[in-house]
């Protein structure tokens, strides 16, 4: 059983390995961007409380997103593993994941972190922003994403990495290489 994050700057494939590492691992993923389409287009409570701020080009409060969170990780396919993308982003969501995990009497095993270099990122997102007709994404807002990153995600960085939780894999190159040296990575750390 294996109970994860995946941490990651924009552009360095967070999607595309979670998917392939869950797979592999044969565990859920989490994605809290699934969760807030769920429950909005289910038009749950906390659904229809998420889409007042979303409609409004707001974040969702923590308040919101932590109950979220907590409804998923309390459903029965989630017994045997997860994998969380997107979750926790603040110091305050951190307190809120280690306070959900003690209440279901376990904890995380590991936090993955791809990294990769910015300049690299950069080239791969505007080609992405290509690709997909994206023209909001210009290099200026790119560079501000990744800035944004950086400052929202070392915080929690520095907090797993003090708890012996952090590994970092290179999150560059072709996907199946990534995903080897990612499931090599977990493996060590299962020994």
């Amino acid at each position: 059983m294996t109970r994860m994050l995946i941490i990651g700057p924009p552009g360095s494939g967070k999607g595309t390995q979670a998917a392939r590492i869950t797979e592999s691992l044969g565990i859920v993923a989490i994605s809290t961007g699934d969760i807030f389409r769920h429950n909005v287009k289910n038009g749950t409570p906390l659904g229809v409380e998420a889409k007042k701020y979303i409609d409004n080009g707001d974040f969702v409060p923590d308040s919101v997103t932590n109950s979220m969170v907590e409804d998923r990780l309390g459903q029965e396919d989630v017994a045997h593993g997860f994998l969380l993308d997107g979750y926790p982003r603040t110091r305050g969501q951190v307190d809120a994941l280690d306070a959900m995990l003690s209440t279901l009497g376990t904890e995380l095993d590991v936090v993955l972190q791809l990294t990769a270099d910015d300049a690299e990122l950069v080239k791969r997102l505007l080609g992405r922003a290509e690709i997909e007709g994206r023209a909001d994404d210009t290099e200026d807002v790119i560079k501000h994403r990744l800035g944004l990153y950086a400052k929202e995600t070392q915080p929690l960085v520095d907090i797993y990495q003090k708890r012996g939780l952090l590994v970092q894999v290179d999150g560059l190159g072709e996907i199946s290489e990534v995903t080897a040296r990612i499931l090599a990575a977990l493996d060590a750390v299962k020994k």
